[in-house]
Parts: C-alpha cells; sequence; structure tokens
C-alpha cells in the first residue's frame, strides 16, 4: 500500500474505530414496574407519575390501547416508561422509590407500545 493511499485511508479508519457500535437493541432500556413492589408503593409512584410527574398516561384509561390488563403491575409499568422515556435526558432515573427497575427486553404487548428514547 502507498503512503500516500495510506495517509487518505487512515483517517478514515480512525473514525469506524472511534464511531460507538451499536447494534439493535442495544443499550435500549425501558422502565417497569419491580415485581416485588407492594400495591400500596406501586400506586404511590403511578399517582406521582401520571400527576405532577407530567407522564402521559392516557393510554392506560379505559378504552385506551394499553387499558388490558388492567392490573396495578401493567399500568404503573407503562406509566413508569413514559414518564423515564420523556425525563431520562433531563436526569430522570427508573427509581421511582424501589417500586420500579430498568429492563432491555421490550415490554410493549398486543396493540400496547412502550415508546423507547434513544
Amino acid at each position: 500500500m502507498s503512503p500516500s493511499l495510506l495517509r487518505m485511508l487512515l483517517p478514515l479508519l480512525f473514525l469506524v474505530v472511534m464511531l460507538p457500535q451499536r447494534s439493535k437493541g442495544e443499550f435500549e432500556q425501558w422502565c417497569i414496574a419491580d415485581s416485588q413492589a407492594t400495591d400500596a408503593e406501586l400506586q404511590a409512584a403511578l399517582d406521582y407519575t401520571c400527576g405532577e410527574g407530567g407522564a402521559d398516561c392516557t393510554n392506560i384509561q379505559e378504552n385506551k390501547s394499553c387499558y388490558w390488563p388492567n392490573t396495578l403491575k401493567d399500568h404503573a409499568s407503562f406509566a413508569f416508561n413514559a414518564y423515564y422515556q420523556k425525563f431520562k435526558h433531563n436526569g430522570a432515573s427508573c427509581y421511582f422509590n424501589s417500586a420500579a427497575m430498568t429492563t432491555e427486553k421490550d415490554p410493549s404487548n398486543g396493540s400496547c407500545h412502550y415508546d423507547y428514547t434513544p
């Protein structure tokens, strides 16, 4: 390989090596209810998230796409994720006073889609 060709390719090679390599799904995280949280913890966190927390909880209302299954855990999971995805770039965490946890498995199911924001 000639030195002039090497000088031209070296910056390109450096760029390729330095760019983050990411496969589909890698590092994607959703926020869901922790299965060990009590109903009282989930309800308190859900009330905050859908109230003053500012998450869009429209889809867990009756006759909306994420109403079923109609369980506290499922509704809390949707709300926690809505909040987390909306505010994670502003420093929000997926903690909710230990009522939530992150997962790398997309919790979407059927017609209920859980948002993911890169």
